[in-house]
């Protein structure tokens, strides 16, 4: 791998900042000793830091040259509410907190990155740091567009970065389109009457309607959209009754739909409400569709995609590089930057967690488990990928 010799030099200092947040995770919009510890960093190294959009988001920005052009690099800062397993010495300190998504990492490349290219601006344009809030569920990256990131801090273009677990470490992930799929919850509440079990034909059996409107909801995936299209309609959740010999009032299905493409999304949210309230009908009963729809899909641009690839290339060769990598059905907020700005996400490999210390769960290294953690080996190459990124973006 051909890593920048000074950022190799000052990992360990990295390192222990990556680690100092992990054993400090903090939730959703509550990043205050992160973004702290971030913009104190910044400051440190001469960094002009902008915070407080989002909540808890904070915002470098570094200036070389009189190139108007500017590149935009995000780290996510958030945890999640998971209690941790590992017993090592950077262990979470909070219960039910925990960085099991890699995101303490995501914030300490970035920081490597930073401290970098404050020292030797090998760049003509700007740079914006954005350190995020509130991916978990958040929508941390809507409420910084929302509060002005992108007008106040203008970019050409925008990259983000997750380290994966399953490619190697010296590996990297990424393809033009699609790269991760919508999230979108549905509830459907059914209304029915409820009679002794003996007597059924004295009531409506929300139960009984339940279960014809889940099988039909497969019908959907299956028949009516394009098969080439993906999609995935999840039942998750089925409530209904207290006892059993009585027929209850309402029963209630609940799940989650995926998706590569808004039309995908609005297709199977209109085919729900069609099946659920007309099979409801059918029975006697009512249905009551609730749709939310979550993270769009991230959709990465293809020039941006194979522009990212193309640096990936001269730091691991081209043989580590998965281009086309196949896009996975778990959802990220870094889809609304790609909505409005043109960029690509990428995966990092974080192998298969040989590289946890003595002490580690016994669960598998994988995202969202309490056994995860993050592999500071990747510290300086995902810093390295992010200076050069920033280099041929913003060749003089």
């Amino acid at each position: 791998m051909n890593l920048l010799d000074p950022i190799v030099q000052f990992r360990s200092e990295i390192q222990a900042i990556r680690r100092d947040i992990h054993a400090h995770p903090e939730l959703r919009f509550e990043e205050r000793r992160t973004a702290d510890l971030v913009a104190a960093k910044l400051t440190e190294w001469g960094i002009e830091v902008h915070r407080g959009l989002g909540g808890t988001g904070v915002v470098g920005v570094i200036r070389n040259g009189t190139s108007r052009r500017a590149i935009g690099l995000r780290a996510d800062m958030d945890a999640l509410p998971i209690q941790e397993v590992n017993e090592f010495a950077h262990r979470s300190v909070f219960a039910n907190k925990m960085h099991a998504c890699g995101h303490d990492g995501h914030t300490a490349m970035l920081l490597g990155a930073a401290r970098y290219l404050a020292q030797t601006k090998p760049f003509d344009g700007t740079v914006v740091l954005i350190f995020q809030p509130a991916e978990e569920g958040g929508a941390g990256a809507q409420r910084m567009i929302d509060d002005g990131l992108f007008e106040k801090f203008p970019c050409d273009a925008v990259f983000g970065m997750h380290n994966w677990p399953g490619l190697k470490v010296g590996e990297f992930g990424v393809t033009p389109g699609p790269m991760m799929a919508s999230s979108n919850e549905f509830e459907i509440r059914v209304v029915g009457r409820g009679t002794h079990a003996a007597l059924p034909h004295l009531g409506v059996d929300p139960v009984f309607v339940a279960v014809q409107i889940a099988q039909g909801l497969q019908g959907i995936v299956t028949r009516s959209k394009k098969p080439i299209d993906a999609a995935v309609l999840s039942i998750t959740m089925i409530h209904a009754g207290d006892t059993t010999n009585v027929v209850p009032d309402v029963a209630t299905i609940a799940g989650t739909v995926r998706t590569f493409s808004d039309a995908v999304t609005a297709l199977v949210e209109e085919r729900m409400k069609r099946i659920a309230q007309l099979t409801a009908e059918a029975h006697g009963a009512e249905a009551h569709v609730e749709f939310k729809w979550n993270y769009p899909p991230t959709v990465n641009h293809p020039a941006e995609a194979e522009f990212a690839a193309s640096v990936m290339d001269d730091i691991v060769g081209a043989a580590n590089v998965k281009r086309n990598y196949e896009p996975t059905m778990g959802s990220e907020d870094f889809a609304y930057m790609l909505k409005v700005k043109r960029g690509a996400y990428v995966f990092i490999g974080n192998g298969e967690g040989a590289h946890r210390a003595a002490g580690h769960g016994l669960g598998p290294c994988t995202l969202h488990n309490a056994s995860y953690d993050f592999n500071d080996e990747l510290i300086p190459l995902g810093a390295t990928f992010w200076v050069r990124l920033v280099e041929k973006f913003l060749a003089r």
